[in-house]
């Protein structure tokens, strides 16, 4: 098959500068070429990169994009430009996979060869699947995305498809877990953004700190602040820093630096024990990679209880959730942590449940699915 693939118009591939998309399809496109197939990745151009290449047999096609913006109407108007940028440069397909909002509604009318058209919804729909037409396929990350698709456009139920998100298990798995010593370690990876809950999560640590029936335990950090990589700012990390220190004084809470290199990235995950997401964008969060990441590597997850988690987080089997929306939030992510880290023949036992439980989202075998199913597209 001739698999084009489409990313969005702020972050580039290779994904040195994060994105769960973007790191999903270039490891999947890697796969596809691996299988036989010709694919072409078409993504936002980025310094040091050429504008056209072939690595790893996946040809790169990089056009000028643009910075993700604050504003919901900039996005997509930038987005709409984007579309209509990758539109004119599109290469004949078999089937062209889009992760972007404008372009489906072009290649529904006008598809100069592009083959099916296959959709991922990587964000929460916003009305963009009403105007939808001749959209083949539909890969909806998460039972919930699934769901608010169909509510949108209930056509669309022929042809869409619960798939999640690719990771790569086999080396966040690998080895095993490395043996240590105390003191246990509580960790968030993803944007320090208001919406990630980190603000329940200092409150709940200022909770954690003031018991005396905890072994020694210590919270990690990591991730981007600025807004053009989907934060709210430095300022907000500095008022993080802030709240923390002050739950948890001494050097018992670490900020790292965003990390894309996968291998230093691994090796992050691998330190954690407790994996915590309080996230309370119930407009945002579709999947979950970053869970599903910390999981395969071995750390517990606790998370809110937004719906998209439930395809793999199951209470007191592979992880904890706690209810965001309570008014005792805080308190209820304090006991959910204080459980974990209490109890650690039920830590090692969720541990091992959840490595297995995000097994079936490898890319080899994530890969070997979706071209099993396009190759159903006639």
């Amino acid at each position: 098959m001739r698999i084009t693939i489409v990313v969005g118009f702020f972050l580039p591939v290779p994904p040195v500068a994060g994105g769960a998309s973007e790191k999903s399809w270039f490891g999947l496109a890697k796969e596809f070429a691996r299988a036989g197939h010709a694919v072409t990745l078409i993504s936002r151009r980025w310094p040091g990169f050429p504008d056209r290449e072939t690595q790893d047999g996946v040809q790169h096609l990089r056009l000028p994009g643009f910075s993700h913006t604050e504003r919901l109407w900039k996005n997509l108007w930038l987005d709409l430009l984007w579309s209509w940028r990758v539109w004119r440069q599109l290469p004949p397909a078999d089937i062209t996979i889009v992760n972007c909002i404008a372009l489906p509604v072009w290649l529904g009318w006008f598809r100069r060869g592009a083959g099916r058209v296959a959709v991922m919804p990587g964000r929460v729909p916003k009305g963009q699947y009403r105007v939808y037409r001749r959209v083949d396929r539909v890969l909806a990350v998460s039972s919930p995305i699934a769901a608010a698709v169909l509510l949108e456009n209930p056509q669309l139920q022929p042809v869409t498809r619960i798939f999640g998100y690719p990771i790569d298990w086999t080396s966040f798995a690998g080895g095993g877990k490395p043996a240590r010593s105390a003191p246990l370690t509580i960790g968030f990876v993803g944007r320090l953004h208001r919406e990630k809950g980190l603000d329940l999560l200092a409150a709940a640590a200022a909770q954690l700190a003031a018991r005396s029936d905890l072994p020694p335990w210590r919270l990690l950090l990591c991730g981007p602040a600025d807004v053009a990589r989907g934060g709210s700012g430095e300022s907000y990390r500095a008022e993080l820093e802030r709240k923390f220190a002050a739950a948890l004084p001494g050097d018992r809470v670490t900020f790292l630096d965003p990390i894309f290199d996968p291998t230093q990235l691994i090796e992050v995950y691998r330190r954690l024990d407790v994996f915590c997401y309080p996230s309370l964008a119930a407009e945002g969060e579709t999947f979950g990679v970053a869970v599903a990441e910390a999981m395969a590597a071995g750390a517990v997850p606790v998370v809110s209880a937004l719906p998209c988690f439930t395809d793999f987080v199951r209470m007191d089997v592979t992880g904890g959730i706690f209810d965001h929306t309570a008014e005792d939030a805080s308190q209820r992510l304090a006991d959910a942590l204080a459980r974990l880290l209490g109890d650690d023949a039920a830590r090692a036992r969720m541990a091992e449940a959840a490595r297995e439980e995000v097994r079936r989202y490898d890319f080899p075998n994530f890969a070997a699915r979706l071209l099993a199913d396009f190759s159903t597209l006639k």
